[in-house]
């Protein structure tokens, strides 16, 4: 199979905070999108990020948590609430890695 074939634009994909405390919080479920592939750039970045050190996650991460419109949700001095945003980092790096994942497993499977 050739790259090219391979070569696509960016999808948005939904991503639902579900967790029981923050839907009850909130009074339901959050929703929020990001891509479903990133540039080499942002790619090393989410790459180099210490899954314990939350403040790099968040730093590289919450550029990449969309609204439906594919507008950054944290800009300028907007901020989530920090119960929120921790969740959305998480189920983030969560989404991402699965795409990844599934990724190298069709190459490993060819």
């Amino acid at each position: 199979m050739n790259l090219e074939q391979l070569a696509a634009k960016p999808q948005l994909i939904e991503i639902k905070i579900t967790d029981e405390n923050l839907v009850k919080k909130y009074g339901e479920e959050l929703v929020f999108y990001v891509y479903d592939r990133h540039d080499i750039e942002t790619f090393a970045k989410m790459a180099a990020v210490n899954p314990e050190d939350f403040a790099s996650a968040s730093a590289v991460v919450k550029d990449l948590i969309l609204d439906k419109n594919a507008k950054p949700i944290c800009k300028g001095d907007t901020v989530l609430p920090t119960d929120v945003m921790m969740k959305a980092v998480a189920l983030t790096i969560e989404e991402l890695g699965k795409l990844v994942n599934t990724v190298s497993e069709k190459e490993t499977q060819s």
